[in-house]
């Protein structure tokens, strides 16, 4: 079998909290005397379902607690190098890293400053690494729409200077999608990918008022849209890609198993499926990774698993030439020789 993290891919679906590395936390948190629960210490990775409301609170909770070592502006650096250096070992060439401002600017003199910081530190680790990477500013569904309006704002006005997409993060059981609407409208205006989460936690029906009141361009998960073939078709027909985070899925309780995650039939919808971790911190589980449970739980060929890294990279919003530089990576890993993977 070919080594999946030789294969070229984009990283589209990364939360910025959820992708420092666990060794990172320990250390920050020793630093400053933080006091880490046992789910990510010794317990690491944390057991997390979400189907519940209580589930969803104490995952939440990890992921505030985690974002809480990050004090001062060599720790967003690091984080984010570390990223790309990750993204870059499991084959990457693109990472589009999401972030919400509001919840790190009363630490880090507002959120136009905080926004600013991420951009240099994204642009620092691309030259240090060679990685390249991009920014999407995402709105947290939980607070009140006018706050997404505010960093749909923000968002324009550093669109095409470091910042790619808008997204909609959290809980999309709680509200109201269509109330978002006016802040999906100010990004769209500026000519940012929209990328809102649905389809994890509800079913296709929250898919079809992502499509009509967001205007997705991407949806992050999306993954429930099989159980309506109608919302299916129409997200094959209208090129809405989905980011589809297989290891996610099943620590959150969406599916119970690996096997379960129904990445074969939105291939055969015609959909394209980028495979992301999500929040790595929480989940174990890095980009190669997803590759490799789909290889190991569901027997994906490595014709299949090229497929899945195409349809990452033609859902980016990388720079063309990179692009195709990447896809012509893939066909050359399909055709060389196969080689076993390192157990």
């Amino acid at each position: 079998m070919r080594s999946v993290s030789t294969l070229p891919k984009a990283h589209l679906h990364l939360h910025f909290t959820g992708s420092m590395r666990h060794t990172t936390l320990v250390e920050l948190a020793e630093r400053d005397g933080i006091g880490l629960p046992a789910a990510l210490v010794e317990d690491w990775p944390p057991r997390l379902v979400a189907t519940d409301e209580k589930g969803w609170f104490r995952f939440q909770r990890l992921y505030d607690v985690a974002r809480s070592v990050l004090r001062t502006e060599d720790d967003i650096r690091r984080l984010v190098r570390e990223a790309a250096e990750d993204d870059r070992r499991d084959g990457a060439a693109w990472t589009e890293i999401q972030v919400d401002p509001s919840g790190y600017g009363a630490r880090f003199g507002g959120i136009t400053a905080f926004t600013d910081l991420v951009i240099d530190a994204v642009r620092d680790a691309t030259q240090a690494t060679g990685h390249a990477m991009g920014l999407v500013v995402a709105a947290n569904r939980t607070r009140h729409p006018l706050d997404a309006r505010t960093l749909a704002r923000l968002a324009a006005q550093y669109a095409g200077r470091g910042v790619l997409g808008f997204g909609l993060s959290n809980d999309e059981r709680r509200g109201d999608t269509e109330a978002f609407g006016p802040a999906f409208a100010i990004a769209e205006r500026a000519g940012l990918r929209l990328v809102p989460h649905a389809g994890e936690l509800l079913g296709p029906e929250h898919v079809t008022t992502a499509l009509d009141t967001l205007h997705a361009d991407r949806l992050g998960h999306g993954i429930r849209s099989v159980e309506d073939p109608a919302v299916l078709d129409r997200i094959a027909s209208a090129g809405v890609a989905l980011e589809v985070c297989p290891t996610s899925n099943v620590s959150l309780g969406v599916y119970s198993t690996l096997d379960e995650v129904p990445v074969r039939p939105l291939l055969r919808a015609g959909v394209d499926v980028a495979l992301g971790a999500d929040d790595p911190l929480l989940f174990g589980s890095r980009l190669a990774g997803q590759y490799a449970v789909l290889r190991a739980a569901q027997d994906f060929t490595d014709a299949e698993l090229a497929e899945l890294a195409r349809g990452s990279l033609r859902a980016s919003a990388a720079p063309s030439d990179l692009v195709a530089t990447a896809l012509a990576g893939v066909d050359d890993w399909l055709a060389g020789p196969e080689v076993e993977e390192a157990s």
